[in-house]
């Protein structure tokens, strides 16, 4: 991997995403976001790429993408055309591929069947909006444990050195068979458990947010891992940063939309 010389080693983020409708929103949420991409820029210098963990691309096996024009993913089913008309152009980058491949070896592979899903773009249109900061997505390995995602993501963290952001991308609680379309907030369990998880980032708890299944909540809050496992990526890449929380709100009963921001020295990002 080359060395350069960087002011800041880049931080890590993880973020809630929400429905998809977020794209064509301007609400607190996503002015959150524009902020954090704008700070992100201003503090620590526009990132080389965006190495992206989406919920939604969750394989079996460890991917990485290589294309050099990822292609944007419209997996989600039944939203106005507005949406589907939301174009989010962001390029690939070869060299975060091949760094990636050298941290990871014959643990990841190439595979550009998936390109760049609403995982990422409904937050990205809003965080950068102009989409100059090429994306490449690496999957969720479904047949990890989640201790095994968290060594996996701290493999991942000399990547932040070389000016690369790492973004996970899905949320804390999130079970889309419980939604209430009519509330506003969310659940007590919804709450609960994500101040249960939140309080656990903020004191740098790795044991309980690996054990996260431990929790009288958990089978509600995550009844699937795909959401839940990105945020255990971050938390390996981000050893010894301190975390910020923003965002942290519910919706439909049980989603909740918390994220943070790791950085070794807190400079305001939000």
């Amino acid at each position: 991997m080359k060395s350069g010389v960087m002011m800041k080693r880049m931080p890590t983020l993880f973020v809630g995403h929400g429905s998809p409708m977020m794209a064509l929103e301007h609400t607190e949420t996503t002015s959150t976001f524009q902020a954090i991409g704008k700070n992100i820029i201003n503090n620590y210098g526009k990132p080389k790429a965006i190495l992206a963990i989406s919920a939604h691309w969750y394989t079996d096996g460890t991917y990485i993408q290589s294309a050099e024009n990822p292609k944007q993913i419209y997996d989600m089913y039944g939203f106005p055309q507005e949406l589907y008309e939301v174009v989010y152009p962001a390029k690939g980058d070869s060299s975060l591929t091949k760094d990636v491949q050298q941290v990871l070896g014959d643990a990841v592979s190439i595979n550009d069947t998936w390109g760049i899903d609403h995982g990422m773009w409904t937050v990205l249109v809003h965080m950068f909006p102009d989409a100059s900061i090429p994306v490449v997505q690496l999957s969720i390995n479904k047949y990890l444990s989640p201790k095994e995602a968290y060594e996996l993501g701290e493999k991942l963290q000399s990547l932040r050195d070389e000016g690369y952001l790492i973004m996970g991308s899905g949320n804390i609680v999130h079970n889309l068979r419980r939604l209430e379309w009519e509330n506003p907030s969310g659940t007590p369990a919804t709450i609960e458990f994500d101040q249960y998880i939140t309080n656990a980032v903020l004191k740098n708890d790795v044991n309980t947010i690996i054990n996260y299944s431990e929790h009288p909540q958990a089978s509600y809050a995550a009844p699937t891992p795909d959401h839940y496992l990105p945020l255990i990526y971050i938390m390996g890449a981000s050893q010894g940063a301190q975390p910020t929380v923003f965002n942290q709100s519910y919706n439909s009963g049980s989603l909740s939309m918390t994220g943070f921001i790791f950085e070794d020295e807190p400079s305001n990002s939000i």
